[in-house]
């Protein structure tokens, strides 16, 4: 009874926090649009955040539905099935493409949004988030060699397929990691969280806090802790949003709180000024 009632838990925190992250992506492309400016943000956050959902939508349905890749994760964990989800899959689906949709606003003539606020400092992608993209695409390459080169019989105690899909899913880690610094750094930079969406930060909280909830829970229910192990990115995702998600209410609640900041230039249009208060909707 007990097993059923935490299962039927797990199961709805998966899915709230897919929810809470899903809706994270749709404040800031909504803020952008509705000021008419990307001025206060960065394109390498949502830009290094596509190829990091897109790996962790990869390794997510490898985990799901890939024999070869199930039966090497039995290999190596007595026999248990993958704690990923389909809410994960889901997810990581909708992430990618909200995120593409976020950096369609950098690009100039797509939105017809101010000049300004499309060619100033962190409008374009910086060399150092397209470093750790080249990087991550030759550290998996390198892993996917010694596989193919190696021919293991044992799973369990050799290379085998499943580490390819782990490095993809390192990959999601690694950037998840780098991604939120750019950010935190204009924030840092302009003494203001003007033009960064708190409210994604808020949902973003939440969610992470339940996907480690869900972790647990499965890990639990199998009686066996290496199922959080077995799962990596998840655990990371959550732990690493959480920390960061922490600096940026610190920054907008604490810092900077009320502050418009250098990078917005005297009488510059901002329509979320007009009757809105500093919280959510305006950060």
């Amino acid at each position: 009874m007990a097993a059923s009632l935490l299962a039927i838990i797990s199961g709805s925190f998966g899915w709230i926090y897919v929810l809470c992250w899903s809706l994270s992506f749709y404040p800031q492309p909504f803020l952008n649009y509705t000021r008419r400016s990307t001025t206060g943000t960065t394109v390498d956050f949502p830009a290094i955040n596509i190829f990091g959902f897109l790996g962790y939508f990869i390794s997510c349905t490898a985990f799901l539905y890939s024999p070869q890749i199930r039966s090497d994760y039995a290999a190596r964990h007595h026999g248990l099935t993958p704690t990923v989800q389909l809410n994960d899959l889901v997810f990581a689906a909708h992430a990618v493409v909200l995120c593409m949709v976020c950096v369609s606003q950098f690009i100039p003539g797509v939105w017809g949004f101010d000049k300004k606020g499309r060619t100033g400092l962190g409008a374009r992608v910086s060399s150092t988030i397209m470093g750790i993209i080249i990087g991550s695409f030759l550290g998996v390459g390198i892993v996917s060699l010694i596989v193919a080169v190696r021919h293991d019989p044992d799973p369990a105690s050799g290379w085998a397929w499943i580490d390819t899909i782990y490095a993809i899913s390192y990959v999601k880690i690694v950037v998840t990691l780098v991604k939120y610094m750019p950010q935190v750094l204009t924030n840092y930079r302009n003494k203001s969280t003007h033009g960064w969406s708190i409210a994604q930060i808020l949902l973003d909280f939440v969610g992470g806090v339940l996907s480690i909830l869900q972790l647990g829970i499965d890990s639990y229910l199998q009686r066996d802790w290496s199922g959080i192990t077995g799962n990596p990115v998840k655990l990371a995702l959550g732990n690493i949003s959480i920390f960061f998600d922490l600096i940026f209410m610190i920054q907008h609640y604490c810092l900077y709180r009320g502050k418009r900041g250098t990078s917005f230039s005297e009488g510059e249009e901002d329509s979320l000024l007009n009757g809105a208060t500093n919280g959510d909707a305006e950060t």
